[in-house]
């Protein structure tokens, strides 16, 4: 992968995961059953969330990282799926083709 592709995944990721914006968030049953203001904390977090590290970002594409809130420990991933959401995108770097998925969970969930 060139430095230009990883770096284009990382800007469309960052602008999901910042600002909701460009993909599509799902918000897993466990954090939903956790109340509005876990929700709330998770999307807070997410969006916040500046540990990229080897260990949790070995490809550089900010798709992935886990927070503790509270006694909980929320994971966060992104993932690229085709238009119809049923297969993997041909090409995550583009936005057209690439409908990015956000999926907060508890980590006993992942």
């Amino acid at each position: 992968m060139t430095v230009e592709r990883r770096e284009r995944i990382r800007a469309l990721n960052d602008q999901l995961r910042r600002t909701h914006t460009g993909g599509r968030i799902f918000i897993t049953q466990g954090i939903v059953g956790l109340g509005a203001d876990m929700v709330r904390a998770a999307l807070r977090a997410t969006q916040e969330f500046d540990q990229f590290d080897e260990r949790n970002d070995p490809y550089g594409e900010h798709d992935f990282g886990a927070v503790t809130l509270g006694q909980h420990r929320v994971f966060w991933k992104i993932d690229y799926y085709d238009q119809s959401l049923t297969s993997a995108a041909v090409d995550p770097s583009k936005e057209d083709g690439c409908v990015r998925v956000l999926t907060l969970m508890l980590a006993e969930e992942y």
